[in-house]
């Protein structure tokens, strides 16, 4: 059966221990996209710090037990803004200064959590579940008044379910910010077996998608901001593509097909179903959330059960179809575009994802809890991906079992080329470089 091939496919080889490899699975094939973007193998080295990487690259631990670190960014002069979920001493953003490969902590200052953080235009911004700030920085990229941040968006929507505020710039001056959908798939009786999808699903209207702000306009409130895209449970992951002008992001897809819906879908086909999608975004855009998902077995559309469907109906006529399908419940929080000129030609403006890794893949074993690496050529996803860098979560039992001992979920590329990985549960952050 096609799905047991796959599944079988995504279980740790006896070969390499703790090392996920997605050989020969088919990953995408968008009818929008010939390319093929089958998943393929790259040979690995240990390349430091407890992770697999490909051959010729290094990675160190430049800082360790910070707290639960989101999202990263690195200024031109090296030093590193790190976003806390929660606040550690009261303090929700750090600030660290980097020498060779360790980072120390400089200082601390914002006392909200939340995930977002991005330097742009000479400002620092940063996101907690309800608000989006700024501070203003010096020549050196160093936070002036860090007491004082500027209020740029304040009342976003935030129910305590996919209530992370991931955010990015273009590079004409607007703001991006993900509000997710307080709901697994728009039941009545939310995440409830047999119960049927709301018509009309009304959490569309203020939830499940991507809404635009302007970067530099002070005290906007949620009611301000333009619905840029609809049809997107949550996204954690997404990053302006500078090659063609573009938004792309990273989807969470929807949970608990087999639990909610035993009639119609097997353990096996819960645990790789539906697809952790990439969609390349323009302004209303509808990627078809939540009347449809992907199957990336099928290479298609199919109907959510909640309205109809039964795991063969097609559906989504109208919603975008994805530039690259991954398998289910891998929950990517990480997208990088690489402009660095560090890396091997081939990662040059391809893009980087990091996956948090699952936990509701049971009976099945857990996965993800890696870095992969899609190929891009001239803004589109040109190739196969494969994964980057593996051995977050540390054995192969702790894999299985979801009690990884690191979750990737920042990235942040550094001046110099190298790519900066966060963790989440231990507050790691991994600096990965090239050496010929």
């Amino acid at each position: 059966m096609k799905n047991r091939k796959l599944l079988s496919l995504l279980l740790p080889m006896a070969a390499i221990t703790g090392f996920i490899l997605f050989s020969a699975c088919k990953s995408n094939e968008p009818s929008n996209n010939n390319n093929d973007t089958t998943a393929t193998t790259t040979p690995t080295t240990d390349g430091g710090a407890g992770l697999k990487l490909p051959a010729g690259f290094n990675a160190a631990v430049i800082a360790d037990k910070l707290g639960g670190t989101r999202e990263i960014a690195v200024t031109p002069q090296g030093d590193i803004y790190v976003k806390l979920s929660r606040p550690k001493n009261g303090k929700g953003i750090l600030f660290l200064h980097q020498e060779g490969d360790k980072a120390t902590v400089k200082t601390g200052f914002g006392t909200f959590g939340g995930t977002g953080v991005y330097v742009k235009n000479g400002y620092l911004y940063a996101s907690s579940d309800e608000e989006v700030f700024r501070f203003k920085l010096n020549a050196q990229n160093e936070v002036i008044n860090p007491a004082q941040p500027e209020k740029i968006v304040t009342g976003l929507l935030s129910r305590r379910e996919h209530e992370a505020k991931a955010i990015t710039l273009d590079n004409d001056g607007n703001l991006y910010v993900n509000i997710g959908a307080y709901s697994n798939a728009c039941q009545v009786e939310d995440r409830k077996k047999g119960s049927p999808g709301q018509k009309g699903c009304p959490i569309l209207d203020s939830a499940g998608g991507i809404w635009q702000f302007k970067a530099d306009k002070l005290n906007q409130h949620y009611g301000d901001g333009v619905r840029y895209a609809t049809g997107l449970r949550n996204v954690v992951g997404f990053d302006w593509n500078q090659q063609n002008n573009q938004l792309f992001v990273m989807q969470h897809g929807r949970d608990q097909l087999h639990d909610l819906f035993p009639q119609y879908f097997d353990t096996k086909q819960s645990a790789i179903l539906p697809a952790e999608c990439m969609y390349a975004i323009k302004k209303g855009d509808n990627a078809g959330w939540p009347y449809m998902y992907y199957d990336q077995e099928q290479h298609k559309k199919l109907l959510m059960p909640e309205y109809g469907g039964d795991g063969k109906k097609e559906g989504g006529q109208d919603a975008i179809d994805p530039v690259v399908a991954f398998p289910g419940h891998l929950a990517p929080n990480g997208l990088l575009f690489y402009t660095g000129s560090q890396f091997p030609e081939k990662y040059k403006n391809g893009a980087f994802i990091a996956f948090h890794g699952s936990w509701n893949r049971a009976p099945e074993p857990q996965a993800g809890y890696f870095v992969v690496f899609q190929p891009f050529k001239d803004g589109k996803p040109a190739g196969q991906w494969e994964v980057f860098a593996d051995g977050f979560a540390g054995t192969a039992a702790q894999t299985a079992s979801g009690r990884a001992e690191h979750r990737p979920c920042g990235l942040a590329q550094g001046p110099d080329g190298s790519l900066y990985v966060t963790d989440d549960n231990q507050g790691t952050i991994y600096k990965i470089s090239y050496k010929k």
